[in-house]
């Protein structure tokens, strides 16, 4: 089983917010391959999905982006999940808007959601999908902008990188991170 993760935020208030784009490529996902969420054993939601044969676990920590690590763990521990099986999707300020970059492994890079799975885990070798949220911020707190909205112009953009990142995440379920990184790895939309 592979389990497929997308941080966000729980709560209306952080709907469309830049730092719940991996809850917005879940759902797009669960839309897609038309299942809904339930809650699961543990802080987080969940839907259940095959894709080509290979079965799916699409998660949504319900544990804020910051503790992301509690949900991704529990759901590892109760569905028996290897780190090889595991995918996190987040969003990243550091690359630019619309953007793709899939990696095998790697650093937090500043994200707070992936530095807290790292802690959780104790190790950095998982997969991850970042979305470029724009690189144009402003300077001082970069929580105001993580969570604001995207203007409408980048919202354009978003609304084109999330089906391709749903098509990313599949791609790794079947033909694993080496293949996914070669085929959607791309600068920006």
């Amino acid at each position: 089983m592979k389990l497929i993760a997308g941080l966000g935020n729980p709560e209306k208030r952080h709907e469309n917010t830049r730092h719940n784009i991996g809850f917005e490529i879940i759902d797009e996902m669960a839309r897609t391959l038309q299942t809904g969420f339930t809650s699961g054993k543990g802080n987080f939601h969940y839907a259940k999905i095959s894709h080509r044969g290979e079965p799916v676990l699409l998660l949504k920590p319900m544990t804020y982006m910051n503790l992301s690590g509690h949900a991704v763990v529990a759901a590892m521990n109760f569905y028996k999940i290897g780190i090889g099986d595991v995918l996190v999707i987040c969003d990243d300020l550091n690359i630019p808007l619309g953007s793709i970059r899939l990696r095998a492994k790697g650093s937090a890079g500043g994200q707070n959601g992936l530095k807290h799975i790292i802690q959780c885990l104790g190790r950095e070798d998982f997969a991850r999908l970042r979305v470029g949220i724009g690189m144009d911020r402003p300077t001082g707190s970069y929580s105001s902008f993580v969570l604001g909205r995207f203007s409408e112009e980048d919202r354009k953009i978003i609304d084109k990188i999330i089906p391709a990142s749903a098509d990313a995440a599949l791609d790794f379920v079947q033909h694993g991170i080496e293949h996914a990184m070669t085929h959607f790895n791309r600068k920006s939309i």
